[in-house]
């Protein structure tokens, strides 16, 4: 008769699904909150030995790195080189109330069973939100300094300042010009696209 691996619990039918998906990572730039406060206003911070809060702290920590982001394994020989220590003692931890695994439950992810943690799981989805903040920002500043130029080489060309101002008119022609021009931008894409918009009557 088979037995399950060592520190493998069995998967209830209604574990629940981690929200976040294998694909999505936090590169080392990113920056992940410590909610001090909350720490030290719980009842582990209270309650637990220094031992298990070091232990707590560094689960929270190696969670940003695994996979999927925030979580961790569920089988004790793993959680025993994580916490360098044995799959016994990772045993006893986790049956303790105040210790290092307080607050970490089991959930499914693309079928495989890790723990989830709901601070960690705010701590991710705070971090994941001002990355991609940043990221939109980036754009929007490429885009703006991409339509300066435009709007400098446009006039340098010609184009009167009445179309320059036209925010449409900007657009239009820049798009133009991602699709249809792959070099370099200079005087020569610049009076293709007053070409084109003429015979496109955009002006």
């Amino acid at each position: 008769m088979a037995h399950p691996q060592p520190g493998l619990r069995a998967v209830p039918s209604d574990l629940p699904v981690y929200p976040i998906g294998r694909d999505e990572r936090l590169d080392g730039h990113s920056f992940v909150k410590w909610w001090y406060h909350r720490w030290t206003s719980s009842r582990t911070f209270k309650l637990a030995s220094w031992e298990a809060q070091g232990m707590a702290r560094a689960l929270f920590d190696m969670a940003q790195s695994e996979s999927p982001v925030g979580t961790i394994p569920a089988d004790n020989d793993e959680l025993a080189v994580m916490l360098r220590t044995d799959a016994r003692r990772i045993v006893d931890l986790r049956r303790q109330e105040f210790g290092p695994f307080r607050g970490w439950r089991p959930c499914l992810c693309d079928g495989e069973t890790r723990l989830m943690h709901p601070v960690v799981l705010e701590q991710v989805r705070d971090a994941i939100e001002r990355r991609d903040q940043r990221a939109l920002s980036g754009e929007e500043l490429a885009a703006r300094k991409r339509l300066q130029r435009l709007r400098d080489g446009l006039k340098e060309c010609g184009l009167v300042e009445a179309a320059l101002r036209d925010p449409v008119l900007m657009r239009r022609m820049d798009e133009w010009l991602a699709e249809n021009w792959k070099k370099r931008r200079g005087s020569e894409a610049y009076g293709a696209v007053i070409l084109h918009a003429r015979r496109q009557n955009w002006f």
